[in-house]
């Protein structure tokens, strides 16, 4: 099994209580086969992570798992080995963006 954890608005969405979904993954694990299987469980959240054409990942999304951010490696791959035996969970972190304060 596979852990995701997701950020709270997505978790609404989906209608999960747990911060954690767990999923069963076929094939190479993936970012991609990952977000597959999460679709599949969960339809609702189709075009909220990546595109629906393009399957971009949306800007202000980021992946992590083993404290590395994945967001920018190829969605092709494979994911560590502690998130492969569901040691460690694939993180979707919603990001922040803004500017500075002034004094």
């Amino acid at each position: 099994m596979i852990r995701v954890e997701l950020p709270q608005h997505l978790r609404t969405l989906a209608k999960v209580k747990d911060h954690e979904v767990a999923l069963e993954v076929e094939g190479p694990v993936t970012v991609r086969s990952v977000l597959d299987a999460l679709e599949g469980q969960y339809p609702v959240l189709c075009g909220t992570i990546r595109d629906h054409v393009t399957k971009e990942r949306r800007a202000f999304l980021r992946f992590f798992a083993c404290e590395r951010d994945l967001s920018h490696d190829s969605v092709d791959d494979p994911l560590p080995d502690e998130v492969v035996k569901g040691k460690e969970p694939l993180i979707v972190l919603g990001a922040i963006a803004g500017g500075s304060l002034a004094s």
